[in-house]
């Protein structure tokens, strides 16, 4: 790249406090400028739950991550820490209106991220083999992942709501851009897309938060998947509202049921509508990819996902590693050994739509 990272703030205001007035809700943005540009439309990074921004600037074991990747193929990049995250600033604990936060375990990132054939919590876990080093406590690759690791607001629905209007805010002020969201930040992109279809011109969502409705529970071997009766996602994809047609007027409109038929030795069954039909059209026309590892979690449910897209009328394309040749991914795909791989996957799908 030309020179250093320029960063700078976008969203937020002033609020009032005992003592006087602070700033919350704005959102830390790192802009990176290839060497050479050759493609007109930026790339926005979206990180997940418990991150922040670094998971893009660089792997855990000293590699070029995935803003580095696509600068040398001539993208602009920005990287983001949401709201609330990171760099981008915290209500103080005496304002009533600050969340309790949490963080995940070493145990749970463990099982979950770094060395999910250990726990074998999901049929495909034990096909895992990308992380670097043994993604145990220990090792100085995961004590690196870990320590940056970071609390998050508890209210699920503010960290969407706080994460959607900071990407408004960027996109606003930048211009169209690609968004590529991981995880958490999966349904941050279908609530920008619907607010700013003009603006979204792709959205390349690793692993979305899902699936849609309720989170599963893996419990291992032999039944391996459970739901309980929360909603998580009231609105399917998104715990905020999202404009269909014809409109729902509530969550419960779109009478979430289960179907059995998605379902398959290695594969979850999920929650549809039961209603409609009812589509997104704010999203139908954006180019939409959805990845998954082929050792994930994410491997169980993210064709539910893609399923309730389809339902609505949003086309899209869906991608298993495993398919294109990338093996033994888990959930941290752009932090594990063959990220630069998956990178030029990205953005050969990008080439292929114009991007």
């Amino acid at each position: 790249m030309k020179h250093a990272p320029e960063w700078f703030f976008v969203g937020g205001g002033y609020v009032s406090a005992p003592g006087g007035s602070h700033y919350a809700g704005q959102m830390y943005v790192e802009r990176y400028e290839p060497d050479e540009r050759l493609h007109d439309t930026p790339v926005v990074m979206v990180h997940g739950g418990m991150q922040t921004g670094t998971n893009f600037t660089s792997t855990v074991d000293g590699r070029p991550g995935w803003a580095q990747d696509f600068l040398a193929a001539g993208y602009e990049v920005y990287v983001i820490d949401q709201p609330e995250r990171g760099r981008s600033g915290h209500r103080l604990e005496n304002n009533d209106a600050v969340a309790p936060q949490f963080r995940y375990t070493a145990e749970r990132t463990t099982d979950y991220f770094t060395d999910p054939a250990g726990a074998k919590l999901w049929p495909t876990a034990e096909r895992h083999t990308e992380w670097p080093g043994t993604g145990r406590m220990g090792d100085p690759m995961f004590d690196r992942f870990f320590a940056s690791q970071v609390s998050q607001l508890a209210d699920r629905d503010a960290i969407e709501a706080g994460a959607r209007d900071g990407l408004i805010a960027l996109l606003d002020q930048i211009g169209p851009a690609i968004l590529v969201t991981h995880s958490q930040s999966g349904p941050f992109g279908w609530l920008v897309a619907d607010a700013r279809p003009e603006l979204v011109k792709g959205i390349l969502a690793i692993e979305p938060n899902g699936p849609p409705f309720k989170d599963i529970q893996f419990s291992g071997a032999p039944d391996w998947f459970g739901y309980g009766e929360e909603i998580a996602r009231a609105w399917g994809i998104t715990r905020l509202p999202m404009t269909f047609d014809p409109s729902v007027k509530t969550p419960e409109d779109l009478r979430a049921a289960l179907d059995p038929s998605l379902g398959t030795d290695e594969l979850a069954p999920g929650y549809m509508p039961s209603s409609g039909p009812h589509t997104l059209p704010n999203l139908a026309g954006v180019p939409i990819l959805i990845v998954a590892g082929e050792a994930s979690y994410h491997a169980s449910y993210d064709h539910c996902t893609s399923e309730f897209l389809t339902w609505a009328g949003v086309d899209h394309d869906f991608q298993r590693l495993e398919d294109a040749g990338l093996t033994g991914n888990s959930h941290m795909i752009m932090m594990e050994r063959n990220s630069a791989d998956i990178a030029a996957l990205l953005m050969q799908w990008l080439a292929k739509r114009g991007l």
